[in-house]
């Protein structure tokens, strides 16, 4: 057997589940990591004697793809109260914590006293953490804020930039973009993206109005902007926009992510009932994601625009939200497993390297007990966080 060592001076990590997700089931097994990267899965795998070996022992529990949130205010969300009302920066103990390996920055209402740079150097920060970060460049409002003084530029020559978001439409606080500087901008993100090797997303923040995904629509309908690149999100904050996007994701073949909003109000819905009904109208449950908002705000506003309070939002509803549909018999393991990992690597342009357990993709490996609340994190093959020793 390989020679077993500390973890700081292993170069192989041999981990042994009672049960492995790729999401598929494969039952009982290992998964050996090397370099970062997946280098085997089997039951049993042997390492050659001598071999500097970390070996992680959980027999009681399951291994799954770590989670991606492809929505989260790293540096913090809010403002629209004033300074004081400033939501603080998110740690990577918080976002391992809930068993997620990859996280996308955004920036909201504020980018004035936030910006893309601040944005970047949070995200490099919680890559040197161990967790995987990108960003989207760009805020709610147009023209959008970039690190290079353009769109094109930052999608070519920034590594960590996948698109463009969030983008507010249908908001009060949005910057009103008509249509043709929505197409504009999409299509700058589009060639960009294609100049970088990217699939250059252009998340959209939807908002309470009235016109709801029209843009979208019109945007899709319009031109010959693929439906891949375009991403709606707090589309169930209203149920009237929920079963709008029901529409749009079947007329469009296009993908809707769902917020796990911890409150959503009287008007809105729940991640849980609102994935629920998105499959109840037919919609493929490929074309459906889950995302956080966490360490955004969660402002209120009167009838007439006012502001009137705030919550700061959190990931721990991200995951309560998909082990309801689990544990209620909504959706088997394997394939609630897309709407936080494997569909959302596919919507971000990463599925040949995260959301899914095979050889070769990184080795972002997120161990579940049987109430399917993550114990322990792995990302790039570094264990990021383990129960056992959080403090």
């Amino acid at each position: 057997m390989a020679l077993e060592v500390e973890e700081s001076a292993a170069l192989l990590t041999l981990i042994r589940v009672g049960h492995i997700y790729a999401p598929e089931p494969l039952g009982a097994g290992d998964i050996l990591i090397a370099g970062g990267r997946i280098a085997a899965i089997g039951a049993p795998l042997e390492v050659p004697s001598g071999w500097p070996l970390r070996i992680v022992e959980a027999p009681e529990l399951t291994a799954v793809p770590a989670f991606i949130d492809q929505h989260v205010h790293v540096t913090g969300g809010g403002g629209e109260g004033g300074c004081a009302t400033r939501c603080p920066e998110i740690t990577a103990l918080e976002i391992a914590a809930m068993g997620i390996g990859t996280v996308v920055g955004v920036l909201g209402t504020d980018s004035v006293s936030r910006s893309p740079a601040d944005l970047l150097a949070k995200v490099r920060g919680l890559r040197a953490e161990g967790i995987a970060a990108y960003l989207y460049t760009g805020a709610y409002r147009v023209p959008p804020p970039t690190l290079t003084g353009d769109l094109q530029r930052d999608l070519a020559w920034i590594p960590e930039v996948l698109g463009l978001g969030e983008l507010a439409i249908s908001d009060h606080r949005s910057s009103q973009p008509r249509q043709h500087e929505i197409e504009r901008l999409v299509s700058d993100v589009r060639v960009g993206a294609m100049l970088a090797g990217k699939r250059g997303i252009c998340h959209f923040h939807v908002g309470d109005g009235e016109r709801g995904l029209e843009p979208l629509r019109r945007l899709l309908s319009e031109t010959e902007i693929p439906a891949e690149q375009v991403i709606p999100t707090h589309v169930n904050r209203r149920r009237a926009l929920l079963e709008e996007a029901a529409d749009y994701a079947l007329r469009f073949g296009a993908n809707v992510d769902v917020t796990a909003f911890e409150d959503p109000g009287e008007a809105g819905l729940d991640g849980f009932d609102a994935v629920c009904r998105l499959l109840e109208r037919g919609v493929p449950l490929a074309r459906i994601t889950l995302s956080s908002d966490c360490n955004g705000s969660l402002p209120e506003f009167d009838a007439a625009g006012r502001y009137l309070g705030m919550r700061v939002a959190r990931n721990t509803a991200l995951i309560a939200a998909w082990r309801r549909l689990v544990q209620e018999g909504v959706l088997p393991l394997e394939r609630a497993l897309g709407l936080i990992s494997g569909h959302v690597a596919q919507v971000l342009g990463l599925q040949h390297r995260k959301g899914r357990l095979a050889v070769g993709h990184d080795a972002d490996v997120t161990l579940v007990d049987a109430a399917l609340t993550p114990c322990q994190t792995f990302v790039n093959g570094r264990r990021v966080y383990d129960v056992g020793t959080a403090g």
